[in-house]
Order: C-alpha cells, then sequence, then structure tokens
C-alpha cells in the first residue's frame, strides 16, 4: 500500500491522546474536541465507517477536581476516571449530534481480548454499531482495570481494536508530527521519518519513553501499537493532532506524518487473539534446532525440543516460547499444563505415554495454535 491508496480506506481506527485532548491543567480542550468530531462526522458522511480510541478520561477528572499534579496511586486515578468518562463522553455525544451522528461508548478491559468468548463479543458489538451507523467511541475501562492504568496504553488498545474489526487504517493523533530520527526538541537537525517498512531494533531506539503530564504513554508505545497493528495487515499512522484538517489531508495521501507499512499477509483473526490479546500463563523454553524449525520450517513444537517450562499454566492457555538466548519467538496455546511438558521435556513423543500414562497429542504446541515473529 502506497499513500495514494488511503482514498479508498473505508474502515477507520482513530486514535487521539490526552496531550492533545487537555490543556496542561487538566481542562479539556473543547474547541480541539470539536475540530476532531467535525473531522470524523466528514469521515462518516462519505461512508467510511469510523472508531475513535479515545484517551483522556483521567486527565479531565484531574482537571474537574482541581489536583495540581497528575493521580500517582490507583484508587486516585480510577477516582478521576470515573469523574472525566462521564464529562468525556457528554462532549463527544454533543459534537457529534451537531452532526446528525449517533455515538456509543465501549469500555474495554485487557479481559475483553484475553478470553476467547469476550474477544468474540467486542468484535460483534463493534461490527453492530457500525452496522447502525453509529461512531464507536473507545476507552479502557480506567475505574477498574488496574493492569490499563498502569501501562497507559490506549495506544496499544487502539491497535487490537484496529485488528480485531478489520480495519483498513490505523491513525495515531498525538502531539508530535511523527517519529524523528533524533528528538527534535533537543536536536534541531532531527528530520521526520516519513516511511517505515519495518519496525526493527535500530527504529525502536529513535523512540523516547516518556509521556505528557497528563498522559502516560510515549513514542515507544506508539511503536509497539503500530507493530501489533501492522503485524495483524493494518498499516499505521502517527501525526500531529492540531495539524490543520490532519485526518482528511491523510487520506488524500498527502505526506503528512509517519506511516507504518502493514505486512503483506493479514494474520488470521484467531492468530491475532494468540499473539496479541491472549494473556500470558508461562513460558516454554526451546533448544537451539527447536527453534530454527520453527522460524524456518513453521513445524510445530514437538517434547524433543523443550529443555525448559516456566509457570503454572493449564491445558489450553497461551505461553511464551523462548529461545536460548531467552528471546521470545512466538506464542501459542499449550497441548499440555506445565507440570506435564516439565515431566516430557527433552522426550521423544513416542515416549509421553508411558511416561503420563496417556497422551493428549503428538505436539507440544500445534503449529495452527502458533504464532511465530516475522
Amino acid at each position: 500500500m502506497q499513500r495514494a491508496d488511503f482514498i479508498n480506506c473505508k474502515r477507520l481506527v482513530v486514535k487521539i491522546g490526552t496531550s492533545s485532548l487537555a490543556y496542561d491543567t487538566g481542562k479539556l480542550d473543547l474547541n480541539t474536541i470539536e475540530i476532531l468530531v467535525r473531522q470524523l462526522a466528514d469521515l462518516h458522511n462519505q461512508g467510511r465507517e469510523v472508531l475513535l480510541v479515545t484517551s483522556g478520561a483521567i486527565g479531565a477528572g484531574a482537571g474537574k477536581l482541581g489536583l495540581r499534579r497528575a493521580p500517582r496511586t490507583i484508587p486516585e486515578k480510577q477516582a478521576c476516571a470515573a469523574i472525566g468518562q462521564g464529562m468525556l463522553l457528554h462532549m463527544y455525544e454533543k459534537f457529534f449530534a451537531e452532526h446528525g451522528i449517533t455515538a456509543g461508548q465501549v469500555l474495554l478491559t485487557r479481559e475483553d481480548f484475553a478470553e476467547r468468548r469476550r474477544f468474540l463479543n467486542a468484535q460483534n458489538t463493534l461490527r453492530a454499531l457500525l452496522g447502525f451507523g453509529v461512531v464507536p467511541i473507545i476507552n479502557e475501562n480506567d475505574t477498574v482495570a488496574v493492569d490499563e492504568i498502569k501501562l497507559g496504553d490506549n495506544d496499544y488498545l487502539s491497535a487490537l481494536v484496529a485488528g480485531l474489526i478489520d480495519a483498513d487504517l490505523l491513525l495515531m493523533l498525538t502531539d508530535t508530527d511523527g517519529l524523528y530520527t533524533a528528538d527534535p526538541r533537543s536536536e534541531p537537525d532531527a528530520r521526520l521519518i516519513s516511511w517505515i517498512d519495518e519496525i526493527t531494533p535500530e527504529i525502536e531506539r529513535l523512540a523516547g519513553a516518556a509521556g505528557s503530564r497528563l498522559g502516560t504513554g510515549g513514542m515507544i508505545t506508539k511503536l509497539q501499537a503500530a507493530r501489533i497493528a501492522t503485524h495483524a495487515g493494518v498499516p499505521t499512522v502517527i501525526a500531529r493532532s492540531s495539524a490543520e484538517n490532519v485526518l482528511r489531508r491523510i487520506l488524500a495521501g498527502e505526506e503528512l506524518g509517519t506511516v507504518f507499512r502493514a505486512v503483506p499477509h493479514r494474520m488470521e483473526m484467531r492468530k491475532q487473539w494468540i499473539a496479541y490479546g491472549a494473556s500470558v500463563g508461562g513460558r516454554i523454553m526451546v533448544d537451539a534446532g527447536a527453534a530454527r524449525a520453527l522460524r524456518e520450517k513453521g513445524g510445530s513444537l514437538l517434547p524433543s525440543g523443550v529443555v525448559a517450562v516456566e509457570g503454572g499454566f493449564e491445558i489450553g492457555q497461551t505461553v511464551s516460547i523462548v529461545d536460548p538466548d531467552g528471546r521470545e519467538i512466538g506464542r501459542g496455546l499449550a497441548n499440555y499444563s506445565a507440570a506435564e511438558i516439565d515431566r516430557i521435556k527433552g522426550c521423544k513423543t513416542t515416549a509421553v505415554p508411558e511416561i503420563l500414562g496417556y497422551r493428549h497429542s503428538e505436539e507440544i504446541i500445534h503449529r495452527n495454535n502458533m504464532v511465530i515473529e516475522p
């Protein structure tokens, strides 16, 4: 896909961060929200399906409470989210209604992606909303979700949503123009990178870790989100939210922001869930031969290739597969529990019934239930 192809994108996920929606005081920037909604409404009127992943609830709540510092403890953040979420949705509903468009709130947590049944339910709900012509307003359920607040990655959420509903494009709007060769705040010679074919370790090193005062993400979380989305076959753009008509210009093919090219073949939905949605219950360490077979030959993981196991996972749970250097090479659904794998590791498949007294499967993880890093 080239930038010129963006004009044909029908289903879009747009993510906007706290730094773009609120002033340093934490108060909502109503002008920015109104401009964003106007652009989204215009895309909706063109016949495109639009989903908005929005941050800002905690920041809005902190502003309403008059806090002079960002909330620090989990209870403080949850309290601010409880106050700010309603404020945020009310503003979106008001501005969308002015354009005759209905908005619907969808609050998600990690569990909605970790459990297969909830994963499919979230997918069906979003598709139903789009079918009704509704613009879903999506946020993490910060009032109750502890892990999401700690990680602070609506960037991550937007990538999961993009894969979940087979989006054609993920647009991540932030307070920078995109990814630079260096930090433009301290390096005057820093150059904006317009196009990235692959997110390599060198590209990742260009991203800093700091977010804004009220936001909790940063460029590194956006690169991680871009990796997830592009592996799911969804091209991703990071651009400045305050750029004039930013959405229309990107979809017209204008050279704005940083584009991350999608991998050629979209990962099937079930494997997206295994790779990025499901909770990881433990780790299986494999030898060099098994790692090579998994990477190069697309084989299944057999007991003979396993050298160690960590965690207390049960049959059917998602586990991380680790090579001899300690690097994760993939994830998959285990056909045996951690305790069983510990007993049969390094053995031939034919020896499993003698050791355990039974055999669930010939493979520890079948290749159809496995995702290996490209």
